[in-house]
């Protein structure tokens, strides 16, 4: 120690020039030296990183360019060659051979003389929008309300009893009596799919509120005087993210599953969405020659389902943030 303190003296320094008093801020002392992380940078980061996630992106662009765009630079006319007995049920051969190569033409012609595929993507058309709308009134009035339940005990009380009654009612019987009490059409199929549709999610997202609630950082929060609004925003909604982004992608899909299967069974909407077209074509299924026009809204609603659940759980994994480690 003597060895040390000759070794200053030998500086010829004095005591105010060797040291200085360090003011204390608790703002600074929180600091950490660590690389900037946004957390949206390392989902996407995650999410590219599998070549699979970039091909199956691909092809959901390119199922929206032609759902949306399509339709709109080429419009649909269900009669349009109605009065020529010639264009009616005529394969993909035959439309060329009669009208031309095109790619209106590719899926043949249906009952009416209409181009299948016009028809196919007019209907994708109605039915991804009708899911969309759906899925974010849904997600919304789930999160928000789910978020409230799981906080409020009040709140809770209620909203256990309602979801014990209007849960354990099969939701497509809910649906299909809603259809037909209403008339058939594309605002009723989002009010029957919406009326109750968000209980589900919200008795999940509560759920997962009390498990994230209850959490050490989150009671100390609470100790110190933290905003409840605060602390849903701030501690609890990012360990959330990952899990909406699941309920998305499993919700999106079934909502076209859901108006598939009423308008196959006759009790769909009055518009030509892809289950409309599924429904009248369900003889041309059994005649030769005919299949395209019930196989070419299958398939496209099968891809399209399938290609939105796919897309909705890579992100969903993505987003989860201990994959970005």
């Amino acid at each position: 120690m003597n060895n040390e303190l000759m070794k200053f003296d030998e500086l010829n320094m004095s005591e105010e020039e060797l040291f200085s008093r360090v003011n204390h801020s608790d703002l600074e002392s929180e600091k950490i030296t660590a690389p900037r992380y946004s957390y949206w940078r390392s989902v996407f980061r995650v999410f590219f990183r599998k070549k699979t996630n970039v091909v199956i992106l691909s092809l959901f662009a390119l199922l929206l360019l032609f759902t949306f765009l399509y339709p709109a630079i080429v419009p649909y006319d269900q009669f349009e060659n109605l009065m020529d007995p010639t264009g009616k049920h005529l394969t993909p051969s035959m439309a060329i051979d009669k009208y031309g190569f095109q790619l209106k033409w590719i899926f043949g012609a249906g009952k009416s003389g209409e181009a299948t595929f016009d028809a196919v993507w007019n209907g994708a058309k109605i039915s991804i929008s009708m899911a969309f709308i759906c899925a974010a009134i849904n997600m919304t009035i789930g999160i928000v309300l789910g978020a409230v339940w799981g906080f409020s005990k009040k709140v809770d009380m209620v909203m256990t009893q309602v979801y014990n009654i209007i849960g354990n009612v099969p939701y497509i019987l809910l649906i299909s009596v809603l259809v037909l009490i209403f008339s058939a059409g594309f605002w009723t199929m989002v009010f029957a799919l919406t009326v109750t549709g968000w209980l589900p999610l919200a008795y999940f997202i509560r759920t997962q509120v009390i498990i994230i609630r209850d959490r050490e950082y989150n009671l100390a929060s609470r100790c110190l005087g933290t905003p409840i609004l605060r602390i849903a925003l701030k501690n609890i909604l990012p360990f959330m993210i990952s899990v909406i982004v699941t309920l998305a992608a499993s919700e999106i899909p079934s909502y076209i599953g859901y108006e598939v299967f009423l308008s196959y069974i006759g009790m769909g909407m009055s518009e030509m969405s892809l289950g409309k077209l599924i429904y009248e074509a369900e003889n041309a299924m059994l005649t030769p020659g005919w299949q395209i026009e019930f196989w070419a809204p299958v398939a496209v609603a099968s891809i399209i389902t399938i290609v939105l659940y796919v897309v909705g759980q890579n992100l969903g994994d993505a987003s989860d943030p201990r994959t970005h480690m």
